[in-house]
């Protein structure tokens, strides 16, 4: 059990500085062109721009996007056979990601911080 923990907190922190670096930093420099992640929440949660803090958002999206990506391989190396690992990963990618982006979602529309709050 503390192996799986501490292999959960290496890589979410290890995700979490690669995307800081690749990601936000890259963001934060071009602020006319959003990553997918922000495009995702723009379209389907309706966001508006005008009253979200950006480098905020960014910041909920690296933490998020660390989250996922440490969950999946935390669960994945849960299993011992390689084919069980690569149909969890297939089986668990968009599902997470969908529901840890409808919790965000759902954080800023109850902020009223989309167009039609």
């Amino acid at each position: 059990m503390l192996d799986e923990l501490i292999m959960f907190l290496l890589c979410f922190f290890l995700v979490l500085i690669i995307y800081e670096i690749f990601i936000v930093r890259r963001a934060k420099q071009n602020k006319n062109k959003y990553p997918m992640e922000v495009k995702y929440l723009i379209t389907r949660y309706h966001l508006n721009m005008n009253k979200v803090d950006y480098f905020q958002l960014l910041q909920i999206v690296a933490l998020v996007s660390s989250f996922d990506i440490s969950f999946i391989v935390s669960v994945v190396m849960i299993l011992d056979f390689y084919l069980w690992q690569i149909i969890a990963v297939l089986a668990l990618v968009i599902p997470v990601i969908f529901v840890s982006y409808h919790f965000v979602g759902m954080f800023y529309r109850k902020r009223g911080m989309t167009k039609n709050a």
